[in-house]
């Protein structure tokens, strides 16, 4: 029997293929994004499967006020002590029991948050749907164009093999399914 699956790690593997090969994510640094999991309380195919938790504010900046106060989101560090500008958050066992395509969507739809410029702010898009523009549904459909490229790469199976499975299968294949969880950060008041 194999050792217990590794989500996060394996998702990070996939995230840093994906970023590796499509110019339109080249800017995103994933030594500078934490890769966690949460766990759903059901099993069902709605709610949220991914998120993407910026570490900073609009612009990019450190600091925002607040009731005239200034506040900043708590810092958020690997084990090096390097500080990290996003959270990249997959919820279990929903997301796992996506099918292939849905799951490659989904990784990319997160990552495509990502700014530009690397800020640690989200990509803002003109007007008053500014996270995924007027649809989500042509949002998630450029998804799927860019999965259909990252696949026609030839990335090595052993990258995405796992997104194969679902959630069951994942953990009975492997002694469980293990992983790093990180606590979503709070803003505090400055000082």
């Amino acid at each position: 029997m194999e050792p217990p699956f590794d989500f996060t790690w394996h998702i990070r593997r996939l995230c840093e293929d994906i970023v590796g090969r499509l110019p339109e994510l080249a800017h995103i640094d994933m030594s500078r994004v934490a890769v966690t999991f949460c766990q759903t309380r059901k099993a069902v195919l709605h709610g949220m499967f991914a998120s993407l938790t910026p570490l900073r504010f609009a612009g990019g900046a450190a600091t925002t006020v607040r009731r005239g106060r200034p506040h900043q989101i708590e810092c958020v560090c690997d084990t090096e002590g390097r500080e990290m500008l996003y959270i990249l958050s997959f919820y279990l066992p929903r997301f796992q029991n996506l099918d292939l395509r849905e799951k490659l969507i989904t990784v990319l739809h997160e990552l495509w948050h990502v700014s530009p410029d690397f800020s640690g702010d989200i990509r803002r898009h003109n007007g008053r749907y500014h996270a995924h523009t007027h649809s989500q549904a042509e949002y998630d459909e450029e998804m799927g164009r860019l999965a259909d490229r990252w696949l026609a790469q030839s990335p090595p199976e052993d990258v995405w093999r796992f997104l194969r499975d679902n959630f069951r299968q994942l953990a009975t294949r492997h002694r469980g399914i293990v992983g790093m969880k990180i606590r979503r950060p709070r803003i505090l008041p400055v000082g």
